[in-house]
């Protein structure tokens, strides 16, 4: 009998970055490091967004800011420059980090090769009560698996996708980023998604990180409001993904969480809130 050791399958997990995290050449490089790390135990998906630099380029253009509920209404100027930032400058950098931190990036928006197909969203009854049209804005339909990240995983790539998607007859959108991440996590049969961004995980009324959330309780704080806005975005990409399959979802603080850990780590963790069915 042969005493080869049979190599053990690596769990699947999708990680979801905040814009915040790859600003600075600091969070750049730590990101960059934790997500090479995390790919040598993990089948890794990376999804990540960019929101402040976004604000920042419709200022610069003379382009008014419009979000309701941690989702960002766009229109034909603005999804030009989430386009330009998101595919143009922050996936390519985030892309040529984590090659130099030795890990193996292949640089994606969910609009290649159906990645992410979408359909424009229908408008959302916001939080305060009112119907918001959100405009050039995509809501992920079922495709199936999407076949160009399976196949760069089994060949030890890993896929980091900028949160813009296109429609069947060929119509950018822009996705939100946890909206985005949930999606894949469930069509991939994720083990974990992880939300990381610059907050300490999910605050309770007097500030303090709660370590573990069920679906029931973050429906609860959505409902009256202890949820602030762009947590709102965040935990109902965790009921999405968690009523599809997915394991488990942790909401963490990305600036102090070790990201090599997280395929096997267990809660409660530091600044991190871990959210189950």
């Amino acid at each position: 009998m042969s005493k080869a050791r049979v190599a053990r399958k690596k769990p699947v997990m999708v990680l979801k970055l905040g814009g915040e995290l790859l600003e600075q050449p600091q969070d750049l490089a730590r990101v960059a490091k934790g997500i090479a790390a995390l790919a040598q135990k993990a089948s890794l998906v990376v999804v990540h967004g960019g929101g402040r630099e976004i604000d920042a380029a419709l200022a610069t253009a003379g382009i008014p800011k419009q979000q309701v509920d941690g989702l960002r209404v766009t229109d034909a100027k603005t999804l030009d420059v989430v386009v330009a930032v998101l595919a143009g400058a922050i996936n390519p950098r985030l892309v040529a980090a984590v090659r130099g931190a030795g890990g193996q990036p292949v640089g994606l928006t969910g609009a290649d090769a159906a990645v992410a197909t979408v359909k424009r969203a229908a408008p959302i009854v916001s939080v305060a009560g009112p119907k918001v049209d959100l405009g050039l804005v995509g809501a992920p339909v079922n495709n199936g698996t999407p076949r160009l990240l399976t196949d760069l995983l089994k060949n030890g790539y890993t896929p980091i996708v900028a949160c813009i998607g296109a429609t069947r007859d060929g119509q950018l959108l822009n996705v939100n980023a946890d909206t985005l991440a949930s999606h894949l996590a469930a069509d991939l049969k994720a083990k974990r998604l992880v939300i990381a961004g610059g907050t300490s995980g999910v605050l309770d009324e007097q500030g303090q990180t709660i370590d573990r959330l069920t679906t029931r309780g973050a429906a609860a704080m959505i409902r009256v409001g202890t949820a602030n806005k762009g947590m709102v975005a965040k935990l109902e990409a965790c009921r999405a993904a968690l009523k599809k399959g997915v394991g488990d979802v942790l909401i963490a603080n990305g600036r102090q969480v070790a990201f090599g850990g997280l395929a096997t780590a267990t809660a409660p963790l530091p600044d991190c809130t871990q959210v189950v069915r």
